[in-house]
């Protein structure tokens, strides 16, 4: 084997390894607690990176458009999961990072008009997941989570600009992180 196929290999067996979402124990407050919330949970970590990937690979006109919709529609789901007792879905983050995974893979290239709110339809579902476990200081909390959003994106973004030349490393990536919420939906 290669040392890229090595390498590539070994970065899908540590991400189907790991087990579900540990991060959503509830009462996240603050800044900092909201920041780190959404890193440490695969599903979330991985379908943010992939949006940045999307952006990046994804052929839209506005590529920073789609991370913007993904997070105009987190924000919109912390308010209603800060505001109303909504059911888990965590079942539907797992869905979207299959999703997301699969857009990866086969590079897809959608049209903003499907592509933008589908992203602000999966905001909406991390957000919601996310404001269900804010147990204070909510302007704050979701602030961090949004920021350390921001910055998962643009790591997806910019790692997919990095790898142009090595596109089934990325295409690789999309397939792992699709097995991953497969994994997460078996599990659950």
């Amino acid at each position: 084997m290669t040392r890229f196929a090595l390498s590539a290999a070994a970065l899908v067996t540590t991400l189907l390894s790991a087990g579900p979402a540990l991060a959503h124990g509830g009462h996240v407050l603050g800044f900092g607690a909201g920041f780190v919330h959404p890193l440490l949970g695969i599903d979330h970590l991985l379908a943010m990176v992939a949006i940045g990937i999307w952006a990046a690979r994804g052929g839209l006109p506005r590529p920073w458009a789609l991370p913007a919709c993904f997070l105009g529609g987190m924000a919109v789901g912390i308010g209603l999961g800060v505001a109303a007792a909504i059911p888990p879905l965590e079942q539907t983050v797992a869905g979207t990072l299959v999703v997301l995974g699969v857009m990866v893979a086969i590079t897809a290239r959608v049209r903003a008009g499907i592509a933008f709110p589908a992203a602000a339809l999966f905001g909406l579902v991390h957000g919601s997941v996310h404001g269900v476990e804010i147990g204070g200081a909510p302007l704050l909390t979701a602030l961090g989570m949004l920021a350390a959003s921001v910055a998962l994106h643009a790591l997806g973004f910019f790692a997919a600009r990095g790898l142009a030349r090595r596109d089934v490393f990325v295409r690789a990536s999309g397939a792992a992180m699709a097995s991953v919420g497969v994994m997460i939906l078996l599990a659950g």
